[in-house]
């Protein structure tokens, strides 16, 4: 009796694409920092339970690792921003911006083509151009 062995897990294609590298490692530092900052919100809670003396430098310490902790999950947020500022992101289609990018290329050919036509006229018309007999 022979049995086909099926393996454990079939690997598929990511539905989102992996982060850029800055952005992961600010995730990452940010995920450490907030889960040491939880950890000593705990041992700070249960000192505070049992009456020890480390309990208010702890309650200190989790105060100023909340705004580390706040900070860090900033830090994600900006770089992420930065990230997609100077390397673009992808447009979608219907996207307004690249909208008014287009409208904005329009404009700048038309009044390019304008000056152009015009430099040729006031050339024709001062006599440039024209070969000395």
């Amino acid at each position: 009796m022979s049995v086909e062995q099926q393996p454990l897990w079939v690997e598929e294609p990511a539905v989102r694409p992996r982060l850029p590298d800055p952005v992961r490692t600010a995730a990452v530092r940010a995920v450490i920092i907030v889960a040491a900052t939880l950890i000593q919100a705990v041992v700070a809670f249960l000192s505070t339970l049992a009456g020890s003396w480390l309990a208010f430098p702890m309650v200190i310490s989790s105060v100023a690792s909340t705004v580390l902790a706040t900070w860090g999950v900033l830090d994600v947020w900006v770089t992420r921003q930065v990230w997609n500022q100077r390397n673009g992101v992808v447009s979608m289609p219907n996207s307004t911006a690249r909208k008014l990018r287009k409208e904005r290329r329009r404009a700048r050919r038309a009044a390019r083509a304008a000056e152009h036509t015009g430099r040729i006229r006031s050339a024709k018309g001062s006599g440039r151009g024209l070969s000395r007999a």
